[in-house]
């Protein structure tokens, strides 16, 4: 320092002395305009200002941000404004910028409005998950795993697992476009689960957002519901005694039995989880919030058209197949599975303490239909009532049929007089009228096996029959 004084009093500038110069003319500078409140903040890259736009041309935008130039939205990012965006945007309106470059190779500040846009719909993002708030948007699009919603300039996705209960009910078809087309446009409430901007991943939740939850929903279906009523559900999961089918938001259970008229083994033989079905509700319980539901009663019963052949009274043949201490079951002829039941009561009329004491497994017995029962598919039969007088009219009745149908199958088959030549028939071939009776000596009349109608019948007249001792030639003279 002292040297540094020296060297002034000597006329000599010190070592330093031009850094020094300039440190202290920026000092002065910066003073300079504080004092003067003519503070410049300069931009930095990656800083959101926000921004008057000042000029709107075809090829830029400038947008005046508190410095001494305006900043220049061009190129890509000027093609990058939506064009329904870009026709709103006015000259004097203020509007978020992103700072690209504080200063390029032109000197020029380079400026983005979408990245502004964006930056600002993450941190709203963000603000909305933090505070749990609900936000309101549209549904505008779709994939194959739920719902495009956007949120600012962002999309969020909802997937298929966070849709609310009430929405999802309304869900059918197959494939994405069935399941969700008819959602666009729709009105929805959604809570952000998840931000991440390195991912560009926001995902939003329909269910937080919504008050019902699957057990109010379900009280509001079962309240809704009527016996026999016919809906379109879809099978959420299957067990050993049936499946479950979700209505309207509320499961119902299709007992194994009301699955299918054949029988079958598990569910999974015919049906599959997220296979869209017609159900019937035939039963509810409103205590125990319980939902019975049908199938089978969906689809034509085959057994119904398998007994339409038989009635009450009728006799047909039966082969026992089982003997229980409560009856014997009997296979009906013709049909492979088709059993009905005799009674023990049905089997004998003495008193019997077991069906094996008349009957057993194999027998080929004649049994009368006395009882059927669609709704349970249940056929009655009687072996001690195949003798019944009370059935005698009935009987006479189906052996005149059996009896008439043969009978008129021959008759049928025989062919009608009428449609003989009349050239077969012997009286033609033979005519009387081609022997003249003049050129006959009475000793040549003809013998008496020739036709009765050569002879003169005896109520004829008297007058036309000839004297007796009257020779036949004679008769002809005369």
């Amino acid at each position: 320092m002292e040297q540094n004084d020296a060297q002034i009093e000597q006329g000599v500038a010190p070592e330093n002395s031009h850094e020094n110069s300039q440190t202290f003319d920026n000092n002065n500078m910066e003073m300079l305009l504080e004092q003067e409140g003519l503070g410049i903040d300069f931009p930095q890259q990656g800083e959101i200002r926000s921004g008057v736009i000042a000029s709107i041309s075809s090829n830029q935008i400038l947008v005046s941000v508190g410095t001494k130039s305006e900043g220049v939205i061009s190129g890509k990012e000027l093609e990058a404004i939506p064009p329904g965006e870009l026709a709103t945007l006015k000259v004097g309106q203020e509007v978020p910028v992103y700072v690209i470059n504080p200063e390029d190779q032109n000197g020029n500040l380079v400026l983005s409005y979408t990245r502004a846009r964006e930056e600002v719909s993450w941190k709203d993002a963000e603000t909305l998950q933090a505070s749990s708030e609900t936000y309101h948007g549209a549904i505008v699009g779709y994939n194959k795993g739920g719902l495009i919603v956007p949120v600012g300039t962002l999309r969020g996705f909802v997937p298929a697992s966070q849709i609310s209960l009430s929405r999802r009910v309304s869900m059918s078809g197959d494939t994405p476009e069935q399941r969700w087309s008819k959602m666009i446009g729709q009105e929805i409430s959604v809570r952000v689960i998840e931000v991440d901007r390195e991912r560009r991943r926001l995902i939003l939740s329909e269910r937080a957002a919504s008050t019902e939850t699957r057990e109010t929903l379900k009280e509001r279906v079962i309240e809704e519901l009527k016996e026999g009523e016919v809906r379109t559900g879809r099978v959420t999961s299957l067990a050993d005694f049936g499946a479950f089918v979700n209505i309207s938001g509320a499961d119902g259970l299709v007992h194994l039995s009301e699955i299918s008229w054949d029988r079958i083994q598990h569910p999974s033989e015919v049906l599959k989880v997220g296979q869209e079905v017609k159900v019937k509700v035939i039963s509810i319980d409103r205590d125990k919030k319980r939902i019975g539901l049908s199938i089978r009663q969906m689809l034509e019963d085959p057994w119904a058209h398998r007994v339409a052949h038989f009635q009450v009274g009728q006799l047909v043949q039966g082969t026992i197949t089982r003997l229980t201490k409560f009856g014997a079951f009997a296979r009906l002829e013709g049909e492979n599975d088709l059993e009905g039941l005799i009674h023990i009561s049905e089997i004998s009329e003495k008193r019997i303490e077991h069906p094996k004491e008349v009957l057993h497994e194999g027998d080929v017995v004649t049994l009368r239909v006395i009882k059927i029962d669609a709704e349970n598919h249940r056929i009655g039969l009687s072996l001690r009532r195949v003798d019944s007088p009370m059935y005698a009219d009935m009987d006479w009745q189906n052996l005149a049929e059996e009896l008439e149908g043969p009978a008129k199958e021959e008759i049928s088959e025989e062919p009608p007089a009428a449609e003989l030549p009349v050239a077969e028939l012997p009286a033609v071939e033979q005519p009387t009228a081609e022997l003249p009776v003049v050129e006959q000596p009475a000793s040549e009349q003809p013998a008496p096996d020739q036709p009765a109608a050569e002879k003169p019948e005896a109520d004829q007249p008297v007058e036309d029959q000839p004297e007796p001792d009257q020779p036949a030639a004679d008769q002809a003279e005369a």
